[in-house]
């Protein structure tokens, strides 16, 4: 009797936390088009944006390039 009340406590719990989830995913969406729309993004760089905004992704970080080092010439005088 006890596994069965459990179960039915743990279905119930689901019924209440899907709605839940749906309804975060549409407010997520609805703040990532705001975000989109702020910025004036069109075309790929809309989708690209709502893309990494959808799925929590940050901007990938720019790497600093290591300058190129220029070779000194040694001149050898003779």
């Amino acid at each position: 009797m006890f596994r069965v009340l459990m179960a039915m406590t743990f279905v119930a719990g689901l019924f209440v936390f899907v709605p839940a989830t749906k309804t975060y995913a549409q407010d997520k969406k609805s703040t990532c088009e705001f975000g989109a729309d702020d910025q004036r993004l069109k075309g790929a760089e809309r989708k690209k944006f709502l893309a990494r905004c959808m799925a929590n992704e940050d901007a990938p970080k720019k790497k600093a390039k290591p300058k190129a080092k220029k070779k000194e010439e040694t001149k050898t005088g003779g």
